[in-house]
């Protein structure tokens, strides 16, 4: 038997994006990447963890972005005490991803500007107010 474990890969559209969390003392930390998946019967939400330094390369997703991930199913056994019930958890690690296809790039100046400074900026190219 193979102590490996295999590595399989998925596709759909980023769906949410959590902001990196820290546990423990040692700094372990972890980012949660959702991914969405349209069957035309119903919608599939894929929930992905990245682990420690991979962590950062989420910061070039956006949300809508199509992706093919790679992952590793991994899973563990937890009872709180000799008498509790034991609980069986599995969780998808992501160890990588391509960009398959994403919305079109903006400029940067265009991404830090609120909605509102833009629906103003848009009301005066057609030289009429939003009101």
């Amino acid at each position: 038997m193979n102590d490996r474990p295999q590595e399989n890969k998925i596709r759909g559209v980023v769906h949410l994006i959590e902001p990196t969390k820290t546990f423990g003392q040692k700094g372990f930390r972890k980012r949660l990447v959702v991914l969405e998946q349209d069957n035309g019967r119903f919608v599939n939400y894929i929930p992905l963890e990245f682990i420690g330094d991979s962590c950062d390369s989420c910061d070039s997703l956006n949300q809508g972005d199509e992706i093919e991930a790679t992952y590793r199913l991994s899973g563990r056994k937890w009872q709180r005490d000799p008498q509790s019930e034991v609980k069986f958890f599995l969780s998808a690690e992501a160890t990588g991803f391509r960009s398959v296809s994403g919305k079109p790039a903006t400029n940067n100046e265009n991404q830090h500007k609120s909605a509102n400074d833009r629906f103003a900026e848009a009301a005066d190219e057609f030289g009429d107010t939003p009101f």
